[in-house]
């Protein structure tokens, strides 16, 4: 129960800060964070988890990252679907943080809500096949980081910054093709609020990270010395 705790906390706060971000910050060009900050938050949401909750439930805030973990041999099959409960239960719970601040302002409409999408809900305008190839790559690119950064001979004390780091340039790549997924919770959490186009393409951001996770656990399943 601490585990899933810990994780519905954590990716509360990563939805929280990095959807806030995008909602609340970057709506206002003089403040200047732009796709730069929105990339910069996600990240921190993950350095600051790691370090906070790392040691109690592995910080995972994202179900494709738990099923590629458990695909690589480094999770529990038990484990698996409380995990992504928790994991969606937490995003849900960041995003209706996050509607109430931002409802909270006269003339307040929805919008996309920091939703993730593709065609004519691409940030620059991306085709179905683009999106669907950015996520896969890029979450595939985000387990093999986190694998590699966990692993029992990587340097101790770091793993936490080397995934944060690697989410904030997963970011800085790929805010303009889908407003970046790699995370079917986060996904899932903004297209509840949003409605309608964000759930209709909902689909995409669920199939491609798993798939892009697998991938990442095979691979590194067979590249690395051992499995811990």
């Amino acid at each position: 129960m601490k585990k899933l705790i810990a994780e519905f906390i954590g990716t509360l706060w990563l939805v929280l800060g990095g959807c806030g971000s995008a909602v609340l910050a970057a709506a206002f060009p003089e403040l200047g964070i732009g796709f730069a900050g929105v990339a910069l938050a996600f990240g921190l949401t993950v350095v600051t988890m790691a370090y906070a909750i790392g040691h109690i439930s592995g910080c995972h805030l994202n179900p494709a990252v738990t099923i590629g973990l458990w695909t690589g041999g480094r999770f529990e099959t038990k484990e698996l679907v409380p995990y992504i409960i928790a994991q969606l239960l937490g995003g849900i719970a960041g995003a209706a943080i996050l509607y109430l601040i931002v409802s909270g302002k006269p003339g307040f409409e929805i919008g996309g809500f920091a939703a993730n999408g593709y065609g004519e809900h691409s940030p620059g305008g991306y085709s179905m096949v683009s999106a669907l190839v950015t996520e896969i790559v890029m979450t595939f690119m985000f387990l093999i980081i986190i694998l590699g950064a966990t692993h029992n001979k990587a340097p101790k004390g770091f793993a936490g910054l080397a995934i944060g780091l690697g989410l904030t340039l997963i970011h800085l790549i790929s805010i303009p093709v889908t407003n970046t997924s790699v995370n079917p919770a986060r996904s899932t959490s903004q297209a509840l609020f949003a409605g309608g186009w964000a759930v209709e393409q909902l689909w995409l951001f669920w199939i491609a990270p798993i798939i892009g996770a697998i991938l990442a656990g095979i691979v590194y399943k067979f590249i690395s010395p051992n499995h811990e």
